[in-house]
């Protein structure tokens, strides 16, 4: 395996697939076994996952909502489903741990940075929940910071598509794919592949991100193993 500590960040809408919201469970497995099997590997996981398959719907639902009070309720969100990766993981005999950024001791250790790598270190699956802890921040941005407190080697971003192009291939067929790119070039392009916070932290601390189709089974793997799969964005292009 190229990489021996990652983080891999997962949207709630990926998780929700052609349904919409919610958790889809066919997805959830599939997802699971393929963490599970590069865990089995000796690969250290950590995952942080976002929200948008429940809270979108609350946030476009209610208007005039204030933005604090939006963003703790996506923090919340994401911790349903990390419980949720957590059950799939373990159903597959992978130990695993979900640590929260707001604390909920009923369901979730507080977040504690040295915790979070000794559990890596004794090879549990860290899922990372509640984002910072704080609103303003995207779960784009915690996984940024959380890759960086913990040490990962790269971030691996699970999208719909299979990379980066400079315009939505799913809108338009002439819409051109990046293998590489420089963070000033996402930065200067609007990429919108993670927010300008997140991708200035990664600069800033040189965290590689590999952008990759999640949907493509045994990707996590191949990405892992080192093949050239999606986009790759890093301090040169």
């Amino acid at each position: 395996m190229k990489y021996k500590r990652i983080l891999l960040k997962l949207s709630g809408e990926a998780l929700a697939g052609d349904k919409g919201y919610g958790v889809d469970i066919n997805i959830l497995n599939s997802l699971s076994s393929e963490i599970g099997e590069i865990s089995k590997e000796g690969v250290e996981i950590a995952i942080v996952v976002g929200a948008g398959n429940i809270h979108r719907g609350v946030a476009g639902a209610v208007e005039g909502m204030d933005r604090a009070t939006s963003d703790y309720m996506g923090m919340i969100a994401t911790v349903l489903n990390a419980l949720a990766i957590q059950d799939a993981l373990e159903r597959k005999g992978i130990y695993t741990r979900v640590l929260s950024a707001i604390e909920m001791k009923e369901v979730a250790e507080p977040y504690i940075r040295r915790r979070a790598v000794r559990h890596l270190e004794k090879g549990r699956v860290v899922i990372f929940a509640a984002g910072t802890g704080n609103p303003y921040f995207t779960t784009d941005t915690t996984a940024a910071l959380r890759a960086n407190e913990i040490h990962a080697d790269v971030i691996l971003k699970a999208t719909k598509v299979d990379g980066i192009y400079d315009k939505d291939p799913e809108k338009h067929k002439d819409a051109v794919k990046f293998d590489q790119l420089d963070y000033i070039s996402v930065l200067n392009k609007g990429i919108t592949v993670m927010d300008s916070t997140a991708i200035t932290l990664c600069m800033d601390n040189k965290m590689e991100i590999i952008v990759f189709d999640m949907f493509e089974k045994g990707n996590i793997k191949k990405v892992v193993e080192g093949n050239k799969l999606g986009t790759l964005v890093t301090i040169k292009s």
